[in-house]
């Protein structure tokens, strides 16, 4: 016995509900089917609930500095830890629940709670019945990678998950991982009053960027007492009285940190491991990630895979994106493609870091001429009146046809000013009528025109 809907979506990340909404509003019934906690990792351990923490470690932040702007308060800035966290949770859970009362109350949409697996290839078991659709849709995300190093299983760790069930502060937190979720954590506990480490393999923070980039962000953590340990070439655990001993094998420094708490921020998996994908001849590449084409459709017809679980982007603007795309072509008759997306994202540390397109080291490898622009944040007026002046501006130009190519924005506003330079690249416009533009003053957007009236070549 079984039942048979037009549409089964499993998850109910970023791009499953919206589906869901669009589909149940073109006539279709729908089967959704979320395991745990709806919203996905967004709503639940990444953007919503970090970026609360962020700007909580920002008004502790900005409260230290009071001074600076001529105001008195009296006495320390103290950190109420459980306040902090039951902020950041109620945060997530507002959306969560509100997440689930819209589809819940969505008409044609039939919402199931439990594990679905693959009965075949157009077939999902779920607390032990069969569904059935032509369309299923996979939506299940991804969860924080747990690397096999040595003497991991004699200590505890956390992940990005479960850092966020603290409520108290760490007396040494030790990241391992020097990339975005790890030194977004750095800061945000430095700012808290812990101690904190960032232990990286490489010979630099957030190796995907370019060389310029990784040295300020790792200025702007120096400054705030984060110690750097990179070239940690034998990361090792073990455990120590009252704490956990990391090995680092380090060119320079103690070949040792001990700390009270150590944070795995290593990478993602995607959790395509557990969905019975065999039993519908799905394709997966070596990381585990769904394989798609390039209108986010699987091997087998009528099964896609949507966000994190496809490997064609692990952020909630590119897996909405992705729900999009699947909508307008299966609904609007349009053909909207994944590689027509122009890659944009941000690192929310402090100042936060805005890139777009191509960075400096993928312009050069493209053999072409182009032309760069710079300009630090010390000639930037709202970075100045803020008091917040480091980072840089960086656009890059193709010399000959002036396309726009890419941009790091990282200051005070980086994150949103960026999304001019990205809103222009998606238009097709060339970079001389963003330069003309005549932005709002005082603002960070406002220097785009003068940093592409500097271009020169890039040697």
């Amino acid at each position: 016995m079984s039942r048979r809907f037009d549409a089964i979506i499993i998850g109910a990340g970023q791009a499953g509900p919206s589906l869901a909404g669009r589909l149940t509003a073109a006539g279709q019934e729908v089967a959704l089917i979320e395991r745990h906690l709806f919203g996905g990792t967004c709503v639940n351990t990444g953007c919503m609930p970090t970026k609360a923490l962020v700007a909580s470690a920002y008004a502790a932040h900005l409260a230290r500095r009071a001074a600076d702007f001529g105001i008195v308060v009296p006495g320390p800035v103290g950190i109420d830890p459980k306040a902090v966290a039951a902020r950041q949770q109620a945060v997530s859970a507002t959306a969560r629940a509100n997440v689930e009362r819209w589809l819940r109350g969505m008409p044609g949409c039939t919402v199931i709670t439990g594990h679905a697996r693959f009965h075949g290839p157009h077939a999902v078991a779920v607390n032990g019945e069969v569904l059935e659709a032509a369309r299923i849709f996979i939506n299940v995300g991804g969860r924080a990678r747990v690397p096999d190093l040595p003497g991991l299983d004699r200590v505890p760790f956390l992940t990005n998950t479960t850092m966020l069930q603290l409520d108290s502060l760490p007396e040494h937190l030790v990241v391992v991982g020097g990339s975005y979720i790890g030194l977004e954590f750095a800061q945000i506990y430095r700012r808290f009053g812990s101690a904190v480490t960032v232990v990286e393999q490489g010979p630099r923070l957030i190796g995907r960027e370019d060389p310029d980039v990784s040295e300020a962000v790792a200025d702007i953590l120096l400054r705030e007492g984060i110690q750097l340990r990179l070239n940690a070439a034998c990361i090792r655990l073990s455990p120590r009285d009252g704490g956990i001993a990391v090995g680092v094998s380090c060119e320079d420094g103690p070949p040792e940190v001990v700390g009270s708490h150590v944070l795995l921020a290593v990478g993602r998996q995607p959790n395509t491991d557990d969905l019975g994908l065999e039993a519908a001849g799905i394709a997966t590449d070596a990381q585990g990630s769904i394989t798609v084409d390039d209108e986010l459709q699987t091997n087998v017809p009528g099964i896609y895979a949507l966000g994190d679980c496809n490997g064609r982007g692990a952020f909630t603007h590119t897996a909405y994106n992705d729900f999009e795309i699947v909508a307008a072509n299966l609904l609007d008759g349009a053909r909207r493609r994944v590689s027509e997306r122009i890659p944009g994202y941000a690192l929310y540390t402090d100042p936060p870091l805005g890139r777009v397109g191509l960075t400096e080291a993928q312009v050069r490898a493209r053999g072409r001429p182009a032309l760069i622009g710079t300009r630090p944040m010390t000639r930037v007026g709202r970075a100045v009146e803020k008091s917040e002046t480091l980072g840089f501006m960086k656009v890059l130009v193709d010399a000959e046809s002036r396309a726009l190519l890419g941009a790091a924005i990282l200051g005070t506003g980086g994150d949103e000013a960026v999304h001019g330079i990205l809103d222009m690249m998606n238009a097709g416009a060339p970079a001389p009528m963003l330069q003309w533009a005549v932005p709002i003053h005082p603002t960070v957007s406002e220097l785009i025109p003068t940093v592409l009236g500097g271009l020169r070549p890039l040697a």
